[in-house]
């Protein structure tokens, strides 16, 4: 019989940090598995859950809180990445003057 360690998977929140103890709540009480949130990073020492089944709870818990417009979550490796949407400033739309409709009407 083989014996394997406890696989070592990883979690970086990126800009996310204040999250960070939500989240590894959540993962917590999802996975039954031991949790360690340093920084920004959370580690997880699990027997049965795999990288591909952390990120989809990963993403679960983004969603429930609403923050899935302004984040989105990526599989490199076997670390699940929080990134933020590069958004460009909106700027203030410029009006060049209404042009009146030349377009005449038979009714």
């Amino acid at each position: 019989m083989f014996l394997r360690g406890k696989r070592k998977l990883k979690v970086d929140l990126g800009e996310l940090e204040r999250e960070g103890e939500s989240l590894s709540s959540f993962l917590r009480s999802k996975l039954k598995a031991d949790l360690t949130l340093r920084g920004n990073k959370i580690f997880v020492d699990s027997d049965f859950s795999s990288s591909k089944e952390l990120k989809r709870l990963v993403n679960k818990f983004v969603y429930h809180r609403n923050l899935n417009h302004t984040y989105w979550v990526a599989l490199e490796g076997n670390v699940v990445k929080l990134h933020k949407f590069n958004r460009s400033e909106k700027k203030g739309k410029e009006k060049k003057g209404d042009i009146p409709s030349t377009i005449k009407h038979g009714w």
